[in-house]
This record gives C-alpha cells, structure tokens and sequence, in this order.
C-alpha cells in the first residue's frame, strides 16, 4: 500500500543510480517493535525494546527526510556548535537518550545501566553505519541476530525475522531500509545483547561498538577531506 504513491522524500537514489524506496525501514521497525515487545519475558525488558525500537525508528525517519550531506559526529557537533541542530544531532542525542533510558529498565546497578545503554545505541548506530550497499543492513542484523536466538533470547528474534523479510528486496534493489529501518533493527539488538549479558559482557561490547563508531566517524572525515 506504501508504493502506491510516489513520495520523493520516501526515494533515493542508489550507488549504482537506480530509485529505491525507503519502505521497508518503518515496515521493518513496526514488525521488530511488535515481535521483540511479544518475544519479551519481562515487563522491563518489553519496555526497553519498545522505547530504543520506536526511538531508533522515529529519530532515524526524521534523518531519511530531512537529512543533509554531512556525515560523521564532528560535522555534526560541529554544526550544532554553531547554533544548527542537524536530523544528525538529533539522531546523536535521540537515539543516545534512548538508550539510556532503555538501559536504566534492563539493569539495576547505575555502571550496567549507563554501559547497557551504550551497548543499545551503539548497536543502533553499527548497524545504520553498514548501510552502504544494498542487504548489508539486514545481513549484519542477520549475523548479529542469529546467537542470541541459540542462546534463547525470545526478543533478538524479532530484529532477524524483520531483515530476512526485506532481504530479498533490498539486495534486489527495489527497496532500502533508510536510517529508520537501521536504527531500529541495530537497537532491537542492542537490548537483547544488553539484556542478556552481566558487567563484563557489556564493558566488552560497549568498548567494542565505541571503537567501531569512532573508525567510522575518521572514514567520515577523511572522505569529506579534499585530496
């Protein structure tokens, strides 16, 4: 039904110069947010998921269509230094405050809460971050996805199941998940690994997801550099 209408906010124009939609992102955000909030075992664990799944969503929707050309932290930061709040910025701090808060309903002791949290909007980020070719987004969810669903985390299913429904358009080129699609399958994720791990587990994630966002924020600024 979301095809029947042209939208050009809705379209881009790919690598390789075909128009794709960006559809799947809130269709892949509706179904994870209702098959992680189902999926849940717990009252808190239902609430995390729902808040960084829809926050995820809406801050990365806000980005699909009011986004500009800069990329990376710096630029943005930068811009809101300046007195500019860029659809960046407000992915930076929507999501981030998101996470936070998701964290504080997944963990009890104020250090897990504030490292689940960076676990959850570092995953949301990660996975937007590998969303440069056609079915690397649903392909990382996918990878990520697949152990906590050995390990039998009911909700980590929810992200997986929403990516493997769109994979087939999005390597097809038909269709992409957009920043909305990304946000909310990496944050999905995120609280699951979140959830599913004690403090040692989550300094080792949070460490790792920080040291994937600042590479990619230096990929950022040395592309935009001039040679």
């Amino acid at each position: 039904m979301l095809r029947r209408r042209r939208r050009p906010a809705w379209e881009r124009t790919n690598h390789a110069g075909r128009t794709v939609d960006l559809y799947a992102g809130p269709a892949v955000a509706a179904g994870t947010a209702v098959g992680a909030a189902l999926g849940a075992v717990t009252r808190r664990e239902r609430g995390a998921v729902l808040l960084a799944t829809l926050a995820g969503a809406a801050c990365g929707a806000y980005d699909d269509v009011r986004g500009d050309h800069r990329r990376g932290f710096c630029a943005h930061l930068g811009a809101l230094r300046d007195g500019e709040v860029t659809s960046g910025a407000v992915k930076l701090f929507g999501i981030g405050a998101a996470g936070l808060a998701a964290g504080a309903l997944l963990k009890d002791r104020p250090l897990d809460k504030v490292l689940a949290g960076v676990v959850v909007a570092g995953s949301a980020h990660l996975v937007n971050l590998v969303d440069v070719r056609p079915g690397r987004a649903a392909l990382t969810a996918i990878a990520l996805g697949t152990p906590g669903v050995a390990r039998g985390l009911p909700f980590a299913a929810a992200p997986l199941g929403a990516a493997a429904a769109v994979l087939a358009d999005d390597l097809g080129e038909r269709t992409m998940l957009g920043d909305a699609g990304a946000h909310a399958l990496g944050a999905a994720l995120g609280t699951a690994v979140a959830a599913a791990n004690g403090r040692p587990g989550l300094v080792l994630h949070a460490v790792a997801l920080v040291a994937a966002a600042a590479d990619g924020d230096a990929v950022s600024r040395r592309a935009r550099s001039p040679m």
